[in-house]
């Protein structure tokens, strides 16, 4: 049980890591949307072989991965609609600031993205599999330029270094308890249950990659982006064949 917890808190430690090279070390644009590209290509490839042929083999044909996928879908776009509304629309920007939006706002966002990614690391050691390296790889990758860029946008409001790094510390532990949850709500769930909760996180990463990670990453990084990403679906890819 604590497995998945400490495996929680291991990927969404970059938030840490991202937050501290923001304060420290200026990053360039283009470095950070090719981190993006890269990234989304991993999170592609988690998503269709760990999480999508897994709910597959787990549904046996029971209709549970298109409803599955839709919820996760429509869940990330209304939640994603209101905290945009909220001000937190530019969470994922590179160079996200106050003035386009709530900093608070786009840490929020940031949770809901973090969610789903992190409650994936403890179902999967429910399946008895034990932990994913691909999928830890893809959470740990793309929450590096959203803590980067939100913590641009806190600077620019004003906050204070030490708030700052306090506050991605709990968001890391917000991550790790997702994990936890993932790993003991589901713990008697059947296979019908589980296949649809791997396809509601499928179709929740998915929305999640289209709306924000993927064209801030196209926009900063160029056309490089587009190899980069076949690069990350392919080496987790291979990671998860070797598991």
């Amino acid at each position: 049980m604590w497995a998945a917890f400490g495996w929680g808190l291991f990927a969404g430690s970059s938030l840490i890591l991202g937050g501290a090279l923001a304060l420290v070390f200026p990053i360039r644009d283009r470095l950070l949307g090719l981190i993006m590209g890269f990234g989304s290509g991993v999170l592609i490839s988690a998503v269709a072989y760990e999480l999508v042929a897994e709910a597959f083999e787990t549904s046996a044909g029971n209709g549970g991965i298109a409803l599955g996928l839709a919820a996760g879908a429509l869940t990330f776009f209304l939640g994603d609609t209101l905290v945009d509304r909220m001000g937190g629309a530019g969470r994922k920007q590179i160079r996200a600031t106050a003035a386009g939006g709530s900093a608070l706002a786009i840490v929020l966002g940031i949770v809901l993205d973090g969610i789903p990614e992190s409650a994936v690391i403890g179902l999967g050691l429910l399946e008895g599999t034990g932990v994913s390296v691909a999928v830890i790889a893809a959470v740990f990758l793309s929450n590096l330029p959203e803590a980067i860029a939100a913590t641009t946008g806190l600077v620019a409001d004003g906050w204070a270094r030490s708030r700052i790094l306090g506050l991605w510390v709990v968001v890391t532990v917000i991550c790790g308890l997702a994990s936890l949850l993932g790993y003991t709500v589901f713990d008697t769930a059947g296979p019908a249950v589980l296949a649809f909760v791997l396809a509601f996180a499928a179709g929740a990463i998915l929305t999640m990659l289209a709306d924000t990670m993927m064209p801030e990453a196209f926009e900063h990084g160029g056309k490089l982006v587009g190899l980069l990403m076949t690069l990350g679906f392919g080496l987790s890819f291979a990671l998860t064949m070797l598991e």
